[in-house]
Order: C-alpha cells, then structure tokens, then sequence
C-alpha cells in the first residue's frame, strides 16, 4: 500500500482530536485555564492553511463536489452539520455571556465550519479568561 498525505492525515487528525479529548476527560475539573484559547485558534489557523491548499487545488466549491457524490459524501455532510450545530448551541450560551455577537460568528460558522467554531471557541476562552 501507498502511503500519500492524503491517506494519512486523515488517520493522524483522528488520534489528536480523539488523544486531546482523551486527556481533556480525564483532567481534573475547573475549566480551561488563561491561555487554553490559544490551542483552539491555533487549530483554526492551521486548518485554514491545510484548507487552503483543498482551495487552490479544487476550488472554494471543491467540498460541494465530494458531498453530493454519493449517499456517504450526503451522510458525511449532514453529520459534519448536526455536529457543528450542536456545538454552536453548546457554546451559544457562553459566547453571549461574554457580550459576542451570536448572528456574526454564526455566518462564520456558516462560511468556514469548523474553523469558524474553532475561532469562535477560542474568542470565547479568551474573554473568559479577562473578565
């Protein structure tokens, strides 16, 4: 078997999401501490850079194209949907405590998906951690 990048980082992005929520389950209670924003911004901008990359070789509609390829790439979409929508109205209560603007990071949301929540985590971690 061949290994490419694109074989790959699927399987390495799913054990650091998966080791990080790992760890995060079994830190002891109290909250993300002053500087955790960082870590989900720096996912954000490297998510951006990685999609970039999609962009340039597939264009900015590239994702439609997988998605409405067959009945995985349409099951695909709608959980990658459900999945943001549901942490969008974990985080909603949160973000409005803070004083964010819920209907701008929801059009992020809507344009980026899950860097706009990512970007959207972090923002909220850090006013947390100022106030």
């Amino acid at each position: 078997m061949t290994y490419t990048l694109n074989s790959v980082f699927p399987a390495v992005a799913a054990l650091a999401v998966l080791g990080t929520a790992a760890m995060a389950s079994l830190a002891p209670a109290g909250g993300p501490k002053p500087g955790h924003w960082r870590i989900p911004a720096g996912l954000a901008a490297l998510f951006f850079a990685a999609s970039l990359v999609a962009i340039a070789s597939g264009g900015p509609l590239g994702f439609w194209t997988e998605h409405v390829r067959n009945d995985w790439g349409n099951q695909i979409f709608v959980d990658l949907l459900l999945c943001a929508g549901s942490a969008y109205f974990l985080l909603l209560p949160r973000a409005r405590a803070v004083g964010m603007r819920p209907l701008l990071w929801l059009a992020g949301i809507a344009a980026l998906g899950s860097i706009g929540l990512l970007a959207m985590l972090a923002r909220v971690l850090y006013l947390e951690a100022r106030a």
